[in-house]
């Protein structure tokens, strides 16, 4: 329903024969489905998002039972296949790693008990540093050295790697 100044508006109506139980036989089936037409368009225009769709798919699949359905193996070498050097998971394969698709992979690996398939160390130093250090520090925890506002990590690190970025005044 959409309001337009406190009155709602129907933009949708339910005929009285429409079924009113869950199918969600038919749910799992179109997500069971989905992944298997690689050809198809909005599949492929879908690339950009891939990890964290697999991850919603999963996820929905897991809560209605079925996670079973959905191939461990391929899902898994999938996510492999997308870690970076820098331990980072990117959206898809030929993709730049980012944080949120290294999250979603993580999550999908624990669904199938498999996180072991990455390089583990690598992928804990940027969510550490990101979340962990620049959040403490941002509270003004005295033990946490000084981050960067705008990258979100220690100062002592990116003066380490050489790293000045100019901040605007």
């Amino acid at each position: 329903m959409i309001r337009f100044f406190g009155t709602q508006v129907k933009d949708v109506v339910i005929k009285p024969d429409a079924p009113s139980d869950l199918l969600l036989d038919k749910h799992a089936d179109y997500i069971a489905a989905y992944g298997s037409k690689k050809d198809d368009y909005e599949y492929t225009l879908s690339e950009y998002l891939r990890v964290s769709g697999i991850y919603w798919g999963l996820t929905v699949m897991d809560l209605m039972g079925q996670l079973t359905r959905m191939n461990q193996q391929e899902i898994s070498d999938f996510i492999k296949s997308c870690q970076h050097d820098c331990g980072g998971i990117s959206a898809s394969i030929g993709h730049d790693p980012h944080l949120l698709y290294t999250l979603s992979a993580i999550q999908i690996l624990c669904l199938y008990d498999n996180v072991h398939i990455l390089d583990v160390d690598k992928v804990v130093d940027p969510f550490h540093t990101l979340f962990g250090v620049a959040g403490l520090s941002l509270l003004g925890d005295e033990q946490i050295k000084d981050v960067n506002p705008v990258l979100c990590m220690p100062e002592d690190v990116l003066d380490r790697i050489g790293l000045h970025p100019d901040l605007l005044s």
